[in-house]
């Protein structure tokens, strides 16, 4: 916003009175005048002008696509140096061989074949006994082994029959135990058969009762008349451990003694 300034017309200058509060009057209405003017102006000069749109300024992008840079050009190729090909060199060519040193060679040569071939016999035998020797000791392992288990074998069948010998010994002990005598006493020698010098044999069968006595005994067999009743009469005397069923005392039927008469 601009202010205009006016310059002070020289007619509307009053004149200038005589005397000097005149003159500060004049001076002061002068001033008045002139702001009331440049005021006038002012508000004259901005109803005057209308207000400006603000001006809009637009940014426009574009995308632009660049090409991708070109591949560096590859370097010249190096220029390639042949060499000049050797010249070829001759053989050595070797001395000719004395006739009298090339059997010695060849005798050499013979030798040590010779001692490479007995020395891998000698390897090959070496080999042969250790494999030998290996399977030997593995036969006699299994033999051992074999007898061990045989031998344990024996062993055990023997423990199983001494086992089952001693339990039937024990039972047979046990058995023959349950009456065996207490108190038993030989017959007296008949009178007339000792004075006749007769001899002989009479066997007895009876029972032990359950309290360990004879009971019924008879004469078994062939037996000498005279020897009849000293024989019954010996065998009721005897005396027997009864035997022994579920904790009870039972009779044993059938037991036999033989008396033997001799002349001494």
């Amino acid at each position: 916003m601009t202010a205009a300034l006016l310059p002070v017309m020289p007619l509307l200058r009053a004149p200038r009175p005589a005397c000097g509060w005149c003159r500060n009057a004049g001076a002061a209405l002068g001033a008045l005048v002139l702001h009331g003017l440049v005021l006038v102006g002012l508000l004259g000069q901005w109803q005057s002008s209308p207000a400006q749109e603000p001006e809009v300024r637009t940014l426009t992008t574009q995308l632009i696509s660049l090409a991708p840079p070109a591949a560096p050009a590859p370097p010249p190729p190096e220029p390639v140096v042949v060499a000049p090909e050797p010249a070829p060199v001759k053989p050595a060519l070797a001395p000719p061989v004395e006739p009298r040193v090339q059997p010695q060679q060849l005798e050499h040569a013979a030798l040590a074949r010779q001692r490479v071939a007995e020395r891998e016999q000698k390897q090959k035998q070496e080999r042969q006994a250790q494999e030998q020797q290996r399977l030997d000791q593995q036969r006699r392992a299994a033999a051992e082994q074999l007898a061990q288990q045989q031998a344990q074998q024996r062993l055990a069948e023997q423990q199983v029959q001494a086992a089952e010998h001693a339990r039937q010994a024990e039972a047979a002990a046990a058995a023959s135990r349950q009456y065996l005598p207490i108190a038993k006493e030989a017959p007296d020698y008949p009178d007339r058969a000792l004075d006749k010098g007769i001899e002989g044999d009479c066997s007895v069968t009876y029972t032990v009762t359950p309290q360990g006595r004879v009971a019924d005994p008879q004469v078994a067999g062939d037996c000498h008349p005279l020897f009849v009743r000293p024989s019954l009469a010996a065998a009721k005397t005897f005396r027997y451990q009864p035997r022994i069923v579920a904790g009870q005392a039972v009779a044993v039927v059938g037991v036999k003694n033989t008396f033997h008469y001799r002349i001494e």
